[in-house]
């Protein structure tokens, strides 16, 4: 299993949209590096849903119920269904994030506009760790 951190606008869709839902389709990545990030994600990886613009936090976990498809509105891209997981107990922002050395090295750190993240598990469980503070 793989774990990765899924950005998104939320005033475009948030986790709460995620969590009315159920269920949807993951959609709106063009970056190439993270296309490709995500066409190597299965059935069975979690995700945490980070907000970006103001909130700039992860917010809550969701599951990829259905790995990398052809997008519907773009044969040059790819899409992939996520299922609602919990909220995290409190939002962790980026700068909490940022002063971990857990994520020196990540691209959530590193690659700003990154949109597809991957995370180890050591940093999925830390987040975790920083939500129950």
């Amino acid at each position: 299993m793989a774990y990765w951190l899924l950005k998104t606008e939320p005033s475009t869709y948030s986790f709460a949209d995620l969590v009315v839902a159920k269920e949807t389709r993951w959609d709106g990545i063009e970056n190439p590096a993270a296309l490709k990030l995500m066409r190597s994600a299965v059935v069975g990886d979690r995700a945490l849903v980070y907000h970006t613009g103001d909130e700039k936090a992860a917010v809550g976990e969701c599951e990829i119920v259905k790995a990398a498809y052809p997008d519907p509105k773009s044969v040059k891209l790819v899409v992939i269904d996520v299922k609602v997981g919990k909220p995290l107990k409190k939002p962790v922002s980026l700068a909490v994030i940022k002063r971990d050395p857990l994520f020196a090295d990540s691209p959530l750190v590193r690659q700003g506009r990154l949109s597809f993240v991957p995370l180890t598990e050591k940093q999925w469980r830390r987040i975790h760790e920083l939500s129950a503070l």
